[in-house]
């Protein structure tokens, strides 16, 4: 199984993209959520575009769709869309009303493209990409490790990531050889290279899964922390229709509640019912879905409640921004006011299982 364009520009704005994207409807899988909302509120039918295909990387919506948290905040239907694809894109055209990018993908589309978006929350604390190794190969576990390595790097926004990785930890690039691949880790398997940016929810337990021991490199704890899985919308959105992200933001908090407390079942809903067709691994999604739990509940997290970002956390974002050369200031990626308005309507919203 191929991995997904982690870090994707999203910069081209073809129509054909957006049209063959968002005419890819939840038909992968999904149980019926045609159902007429059943809250107060009627904001009609949501789409949600996700990050990538339907595995337990998106446990909570499951719950909250199953459960009927997005009916029950307002709701007619709700749509996932699964990636990957130019979420950023699909999101600022408004072909999809929410959508699940990271920081640096986000921040590379305003930059660049002056595209009207904005996180409103985050589910990842702490970022999934990592420089994946064999323990007995390469066995990359400091930055320091990569000098004189040859390290498998996917073009566009992955490379600008990895020459990031390289600049905070002050390697010189000449030092490492890196070599264009795509995003099945078989030329790490094969010896081609000696490690591959990779995501510790997805490659790393794939190999493992195959019995070989792995070393991690993640870049979170090494010089280059930022949100992912953060839930996007369009300023018009946020400045037009804000009970609507509020809706949403408590449908997905709602359903995250439920996926922390049983991971199992989220994986299960994964493989059984809105990944059936794709042939999900059990033990796979299951670790998956403990393995995540350490990227979405922190400290932070655990006094503040899910989705949130501290000013802290911001400012670390902020500082690997300028580290991969994208020039943005704060407050035109994040918008957290509709989120702390929320948690304080909803204080319930902030425990955790």
């Amino acid at each position: 199984m191929t991995s997904r364009t982690r870090a994707s520009r999203a910069g081209a704005l073809l129509a054909t993209a957006v049209l063959a994207l968002s005419a890819c409807g939840s038909d992968d899988g999904d149980p019926d959520t045609g159902a007429e909302g059943t809250g107060e509120a009627d904001f009609g039918a949501v789409t949600l575009q996700l990050s990538w295909i339907k595995n337990a990387e998106f446990a909570g919506e499951f719950f909250a769709d199953s459960e009927g948290y997005y009916e029950e905040v307002g709701f007619s239907s709700v749509t996932m869309d699964p990636g990957p694809g130019a979420i950023e894109t699909l999101v600022a055209t408004e072909d999809a009303d929410f959508g699940l990018s990271n920081a640096v993908s986000a921040a590379q589309v305003i930059a660049e493209e002056d595209a009207p978006l904005k996180i409103v929350g985050t589910k990842f604390q702490k970022n999934p990409f990592t420089i994946l190794s064999l323990a007995d190969g390469g066995d990359i576990a400091t930055p320091e490790d990569l000098v004189g390595k040859k390290i498998g790097v996917q073009a566009g926004g992955n490379e600008t990531l990895f020459d990031a990785l390289l600049e905070v930890n002050g390697i010189d690039p000449e030092d490492v050889e890196k070599v264009p691949v795509e995003y099945d880790p078989a030329p790490l398997l094969d010896g081609e290279v000696d490690g591959f940016l990779a995501y510790v929810t997805n490659e790393s337990i794939t190999v493992q899964a195959q019995g070989i021991e792995v070393t991690n490199l993640p870049f979170a704890d090494n010089g280059l922390p930022f949100v992912a899985e953060s839930v996007i919308t369009t300023d018009r959105m946020i400045e037009e229709e804000p009970d609507k992200v509020k809706a949403f933001l408590e449908a997905e908090i709602r359903g995250w509640q439920d996926a922390l407390a049983d991971p199992e079942e989220g994986a299960r809903m994964a493989v059984e019912e809105y990944g059936k067709d794709l042939k999900l691994d059990m033990a796979k999604e299951v670790e998956q879905s403990e393995v995540q739990t350490g990227l979405i509940v922190t400290p932070d997290v655990e006094a503040n409640g899910l989705f949130t970002i501290t000013d802290d956390l911001i400012g670390q974002n902020m500082a690997t921004l300028e580290a991969a050369g994208i020039e943005i200031e704060a407050e035109d990626l994040f918008d957290l006011s509709l989120l702390e308005e929320l948690l304080e309507e909803k204080p319930e919203l902030t425990e955790l299982p």
